[in-house]
């Protein structure tokens, strides 16, 4: 039992960053740095796929993005990229995918279950060994709906193991 609790120790197990209330309904699924030529360019392209059961009105979806836990300056209202075709693009180029579709007033234009939206950001807002967090709000509510980190983080920390195992509390 001794070495299996000093093997956990060793191997340094990270807990998830941030709330773990908030599910990743969003995921990160893709995060390119290259151009189509398969250049280094900081690109800061990314991808977020749907994994969760319920529609969004993508309308009134909005997103805020972190970069090594800094927030990225970035404006971007709105997830319908028929709305976003009509905003100052601050912080981002364009947004595009089966998820952003339909017109800004079209109740059907919603995020279903396993669709993709792309957000290509300015050129530079990240790079390789960037932690990238993205954050998923409800516009009307202002409340938060996902939040997702790239790369994905360990589940288990030594602080953790330590909480879990060694508090007297847990014993």
């Amino acid at each position: 039992m001794l070495v299996l609790l000093v093997l956990l120790m060793c191997l340094g197990f990270e807990m998830p960053h941030g709330d773990a209330q908030v599910p990743a309904i969003f995921k990160i699924t893709n995060v390119v740095h290259t151009n189509q030529y398969g250049k280094m360019n900081k690109e800061s392209y990314l991808v977020l796929t749907h994994r969760g059961k319920q529609n969004y009105r993508n309308r009134y979806l909005y997103v805020t993005l972190y970069v090594n836990d800094i927030q990225a300056d970035l404006d971007l209202p709105t997830l319908n990229g028929d709305a976003s075709c009509h905003l100052h693009h601050h912080g981002f180029q364009n947004i595009g995918g089966l998820g952003c579709d339909g017109g800004m007033s079209d109740p059907a234009a919603q995020w279903y279950p396993d669709q993709m939206i792309w957000i290509d950001f300015n050129n530079g807002m990240f790079g390789p060994g960037d932690t990238i967090r993205i954050e998923v709000y409800d516009g009307l509510t202002g409340k938060i709906i996902s939040r997702d980190t790239w790369p994905s983080q360990k589940k288990y920390t030594t602080q953790w193991f330590y909480n879990y195992f060694l508090n007297p509390q847990a014993a």
